[in-house]
């Protein structure tokens, strides 16, 4: 649709008089329109999913789970053309848009089998004729934040499991893939409607302030899991920490992997390029630094620049595509500015680091991957860039 409203409160809220534009990454076109939240939207969004937990945790965590084996089914029934959308809106390969649907359905699975397992200790007690027993609660309603690299597997991983504990979830969605979240909430929500089950999944497509802090301020809300960059975890574990209440922080990474003189050359340099490659380094999984033994030091780059000329750079639609656009230019900013100071610091780029047009959709983000001949001690070594530039830096036996 060309216009969808962004709050999902029970059902869908009539549209505020803010927008924001999806502009999908692989060619800059629109792909639609999303009102956002305004805070009376997120008040009432709260009122609506905690009356639904009220009624929802006295569901039978069994019955709980059934609901979440149908949520899984109707993804199925939907993963292709879901991580068909994830791939437009986000720009991952479609093969990576697709794995990440299936990462929910395996979620839903596990969720279930979870439905079953929510088990306490019983215990003697001292007094005649009686015994203790452990028995879990439901905590309320949850905050999930996440971030546009896994604009839906994210979701999945938080709500469902909630959901057979018994709790409701509010999803603040990246503004970056306001579709996606829509796209999940329908598919979720039509289940719930079909099982007879209260709208446990609220949705507010919104900005950080004021709908975001006043997430991480609001009571209601005892749990809120966020995923982002360290600096937003830092903010949501003080807010929220100082009204007492709990988080779940999925921040950013700097990840590493040493080569050894032993390793096995052609493993290492598959898992290395995926690593550094996929998903165009923007995942707080992606591999970062690389640590080279001084003996295969020289052939582990030269492999590594062979391979990385391979790498078919364009529309994450297309199926010979290996890695797809950054998100947005500011992305690409990040990049080119990390590139510069790489270099002033004493770096030497070997291969990439500019930005591609030739042979991709125009209007697109797409960079090339970048190898880039480091020092562990250089500062920005020590940084996360959300882009695909790997550090090559040498060690020897100590």
């Amino acid at each position: 649709r060309s216009e969808n409203p962004g709050v999902f409160a029970g059902g869908w809220l009539p549209a505020s008089d803010q927008w924001i534009d999806s502009r999908s990454p692989v060619d800059g076109s629109s792909l639609g329109k999303v009102s956002l939240a305004t805070l009376e939207d997120y008040h009432q969004t709260v009122k609506t999913t905690r009356e639904a937990f009220l009624d929802w945790r006295t569901w039978p965590a069994p019955r709980r789970g059934e609901v979440v084996r149908r949520i899984g089914e109707a993804l199925r029934e939907r993963r292709d053309p879901l991580g068909r959308l994830v791939a437009a809106e986000m720009g991952k390969i479609l093969p990576e848009g697709i794995g990440e649907v299936q990462e929910m359905i395996d979620i839903a699975d596990f969720s279930v089998g979870l439905s079953r397992q929510l088990y306490g200790l019983t215990m003697h007690s001292e007094r005649p004729g009686h015994r203790m027993y452990e028995q879990w609660h439901p905590l309320g309603v949850v905050g999930c934040i996440t971030a546009f690299n896994f604009p839906v597997a994210v979701w999945s991983w938080n709500a469902l499991v909630a959901a057979v504990c018994g709790d409701a979830v509010i999803w603040k969605p990246s503004s970056s893939t306001p579709l996606c979240a829509i796209a999940v909430q329908n598919i979720a929500q039509e289940v719930l409607d079909e099982m007879g089950a209260p709208p446990i999944f609220g949705l507010v497509v919104a900005d950080r302030d004021p709908v975001g802090e006043a997430m991480l301020a609001d009571r209601n809300l005892p749990l809120v899991s966020a995923t982002g960059s360290c600096r937003m975890g830092r903010r949501v574990a003080e807010v929220v920490g100082t009204r007492l209440g709990r988080t779940l922080l999925e921040l950013g990474g700097n990840n590493a992997i040493v080569v050894s003189d032993q390793a096995d050359l052609d493993l290492a340099m598959r898992a290395v390029v995926f690593g550094a490659c996929g998903t165009a380094g923007q995942r707080c999984t992606s591999t970062r630094r690389l640590f080279l033994h001084e003996d295969i030091a020289d052939e582990m780059e030269s492999r590594l620049i062979a391979a990385y000329q391979q790498v078919k750079i364009g529309d994450p639609l297309e199926e010979e595509t290996l890695m797809g656009p950054l998100v947005r230019q500011g992305a690409v900013d990040d990049m080119m500015a990390a590139l510069v100071a790489i270099q002033e610091q004493g770096g030497e780029v070997v291969y990439g680091g500019k930005s591609v047009t030739d042979g991709v959709p125009e209007g697109g983000y797409y960079v090339q991957p970048t190898l880039v001949r480091a020092r562990h001690d250089m500062e920005i070594v020590h940084e996360e860039t959300f882009a695909p530039i790997l550090y090559l830096m040498r060690y020897r036996d100590l």
